[in-house]
């Protein structure tokens, strides 16, 4: 069951979780057709307490991906047959985490919650942020799909109401 903080919103949560996991899983691994993923709506509580079983930081952060399977970034996956789809994992957000981050950046909460969503699935699939140049190619990906969704930049400075000092996204 979601965090209650997620009912509070005025957009329809699961087909933008949707269509942004999709559209994450289009770009990254093309020919990839039968997968699944889960979305878990939680709070900071949860966020928290996983981020410090699983990455020993003990605070909550915005999104935390759990992947099934190793895939390598941009690995091409074989087809799977039709009653076998391929098990991704999970992306977890925080209703706290993720719509102050909304607010402080100046972003509407839909659009920040669909960058995390592809940032996560983007996890899943083997992408990472650990070292620059995987950064930089993450982002590029992330702020193509983004725009492909008429969404802005997430990592300009220049999007309106980023503070180019605040942190966006970057989260395992």
């Amino acid at each position: 069951m979601p965090c209650a903080g997620w009912k509070t919103l005025d957009f329809e949560i699961r087909p933008s979780c949707r269509v942004a996991a999709r559209a994450a899983v289009a770009a990254a691994a093309p020919g990839l057709r039968d997968a699944e993923l889960s979305v878990v709506l939680g709070d900071d509580s949860l966020l928290r307490r996983l981020n410090h079983e699983w990455r020993g930081q003990d605070k909550p952060t915005n999104v935390l991906s759990f992947p099934s399977a190793e895939f390598d970034e941009g690995t091409e996956v074989d087809p799977l047959p039709e009653e076998s789809p391929l098990l991704l994992g999970d992306v977890i957000l925080s209703y706290e985490t993720v719509t102050a981050e909304a607010l402080a950046q100046g972003k509407a909460v839909a659009d920040h919650l669909r960058h995390l969503v592809i940032h996560g699935t983007l996890h899943l699939l083997g992408f990472d942020h650990e070292a620059e140049d995987e950064a930089l190619r993450m982002e590029a990906l992330e702020t193509r799909i983004l725009a492909g969704m008429g969404i802005a930049d997430p990592y300009s400075p220049l999007s309106p109401g980023d503070d180019p000092m605040a942190e966006a996204v970057h989260h395992g």
